[in-house]
């Protein structure tokens, strides 16, 4: 059976002409700067973020993991959205490589209050760390691929710069969040220290991920790259395309985002889901699910009996729309959904 995959953004197929500019790459060993592919992706993932270099990573976990060492020592704490990604889903990476302490703030859809920011900030003394960084997420995962707004930015950075902070995004689908506010991704960026963004989610690249920042950080971000293992040799093969991710992808975008609300629309009142379809801005849906007859997990493979896979999460479900969803993946969603919880259903 050839399945409907809504379980994430990540399970896109590189297209045709990434797999041409894959096989075509001119390649070199980066770990001794020898890759021009690489060194042209990170140029132009520093331009598109107005910073001044870029780190090509093979992950999103260990780009946020090398910017929070790179703004942190040993000891001090960081304070982190409590259903953020960097905090809940990263494998505790904050204690384990950088030995920091996360504390996690309470937000409204994952935009954090400035005077919550301003109370949890601590000063050095014997008996607690200090706070050295502020981490952002934008598109928020968990809070339904919400766009967190640019005043947030705004006010965060006048928090740090207030106390001698310093902010990191994870911004692993900050295209998206560009494309549903209107506000440029550059814009975002500019109250940010440091940024990591996804090649290889809706940008459709098969691997990869971006950290961009200042020279000097990124200088440093390339050391610890290696150290955690990260060290890559002919690697342009996967900056080739993400090239073509970066450059001809975040304009489809868009299209993710109708078809998320379309879905959420046309199923949200069915028994057993707990849906606002307002609560849709990009292309990520999560809803609470309690039916009377059938639990998350039948659910789930009532759905995959039907041909379409989505992912559980405590309480509820999440789905995601991508490129490789097209309009009629989305019928065949709303479909499955309407047979398997109608009330006439048993």
């Amino acid at each position: 059976m050839t399945y409907s995959d809504f379980r994430s953004d990540t399970v896109t197929k590189p297209t045709d002409k990434m797999r041409t500019a894959m096989a075509e790459a001119v390649v070199g060993d980066d770990v001794l700067g020898d890759d021009p592919t690489v060194q042209k992706l990170e140029v132009l993932a520093a331009e598109v973020m107005g910073k001044e270099a870029g780190l090509f990573c093979p992950s999103g976990t260990m780009g946020n993991s090398i910017a929070v060492k790179i703004w942190t020592n040993a000891l001090e704490e960081v304070i982190v959205e409590e259903r953020s990604h960097i905090y809940n889903m990263e494998s505790t990476h904050m204690t384990f490589i950088s030995g920091v302490t996360p504390r996690p703030v309470r937000s409204e859809r994952g935009a954090m209050d400035p005077d919550e920011v301003r109370k949890n900030i601590r000063k050095p003394n014997v008996h607690t760390p200090r706070t050295s960084l502020i981490c952002l997420e934008n598109t928020h995962n968990n809070w339904g691929g919400a766009v967190v707004p640019l005043e947030t930015f705004k006010a965060m950075r006048r928090v740090a710069d207030e106390n001698g902070l310093k902010v990191h995004l994870d911004g692993a689908r900050i295209f998206n969040a560009g494309h549903a506010s209107g506000v440029p991704v550059k814009e975002y960026a500019r109250y940010a220290d440091s940024v990591m963004f996804c090649l290889s989610k809706g940008l459709s690249a098969p691997v990869g991920s971006m950290l961009v920042s200042d020279k000097a950080s990124i200088d440093y971000g390339r050391r610890l790259r290696k150290a955690l293992g990260g060290g890559m040799r002919q690697v342009g093969v996967l900056a080739a395309p993400g090239i073509i991710a970066l450059t001809e992808m975040p304009g489809r975008l868009k299209e993710d985002h109708k078809r998320a609300k379309r879905l959420a629309v046309a199923t949200h009142e069915l028994p057993g889901i707990k849906l606002d379809p307002a609560d849709v801005q990009t292309n990520i849906i999560i809803f609470d699910f309690k039916h009377p007859r059938i639990t998350i997990p039948e659910f789930l493979q009532k759905m995959k009996d039907k041909g379409v896979l989505a992912l559980s999460l405590t309480g509820g479900i999440r789905m995601v729309t991508h490129k490789d969803i097209n309009d009629e993946d989305v019928d065949r969603a709303i479909a499955a959904f309407r047979a398997i919880l109608a009330p006439e259903s048993s």
